[in-house]
């Protein structure tokens, strides 16, 4: 089969206390993942939040297709972080148009509920563009979805921490209680509960 398409799977929020995990998948041409180099798109964590924003719309214009999936902190909880980590990227290629052929992974863990032909990257998001693309894709769709979220959660900084665990979170945490959007699981083991 010819590989024109070069499909790349990455998450985002997985170590998070507060809110869902998020998957993009972005399939891309040779030629396209070319262009957006060029651009500068690389792994998102060596990005500026400013920079993310201003290369979604070219990865969203420049991919032959994508998809966005997340799994909430509830199935987080339920379920644990890596089936949950699963769902939300089985979420996000279930939104592509045509079930991709192979895959490439962000991470050394395999994705169990895939029926097809996946290759692992370790810190493949600095070695792929695609993963690279989905990386960016689900990071700014996550970051977008916390600054909403501060408004109906106020009181934990969610627009700065982005959910993380940091020690201000954790503080604002111990003296407003717990949302219905934090992780129980993981703040079980920070035994804040």
């Amino acid at each position: 089969m010819n590989k024109v398409f070069e499909v790349g799977i990455d998450e985002v929020g997985r170590g998070s206390i507060f809110g869902p995990v998020f998957a993009a998948a972005v399939v891309l041409t040779e030629k396209n993942k070319f262009i957006l180099k060029q651009f500068g798109v690389t792994d998102s964590k060596k990005l500026t939040p400013k920079k993310r924003k201003l290369l979604l719309p070219k990865i969203l214009l420049l991919s032959s297709d994508y998809g966005i999936g997340q799994s909430s902190a509830r199935e987080i909880d339920k379920l644990g972080i890596r089936v949950a980590t699963e769902l939300s990227m089985i979420r996000a290629l279930k939104k592509l148009k045509q079930k991709p052929s192979e895959l490439k992974i962000d991470g050394p863990l395999l994705l169990r509920p895939w029926e097809g032909i996946q290759e692992n990257i370790v810190s493949g998001d600095s070695k792929f563009i695609s993963i690279a693309s989905a990386s960016i894709v689900a990071k700014v769709s996550r970051d977008n979805l916390m600054e909403r979220l501060e408004k109906k959660y106020p009181g934990y900084l969610i627009f700065k921490n982005k959910g993380y665990g940091t020690i201000e979170h954790l503080s604002l945490i111990k003296k407003n209680g717990i949302t219905k959007l934090h992780r129980i699981s993981f703040l079980k083991k920070s035994n804040l509960i």
